[in-house]
């Protein structure tokens, strides 16, 4: 293997736009998300839908009353 070829991993603080924020190792000192666990609908069990360009809505149309969303 060749050496001083790998990036020098850092202590990071990753910093959601909820407010939540951790400390991890990677190659940047700080980033920024979104979502995070304690956030995002899958993880919190809330029934909030994360649209993108009315993708949802499209669906809906779609297939009518038959989709249920939860």
């Amino acid at each position: 293997m060749r050496a001083n070829i790998h990036p020098e991993y850092l202590t990071s603080t990753v910093q959601c736009s909820c407010g939540n924020s951790w400390l991890t190792q990677a190659t940047k000192s700080q980033m920024r998300v979104e979502t995070c666990s304690r956030c995002h609908p899958f993880f919190s069990g809330e029934g909030r839908i994360v649209d993108a360009a009315g993708r949802v809505e499209r669906l809906v149309r779609r297939y009518g009353g038959r989709l249920e969303l939860r």
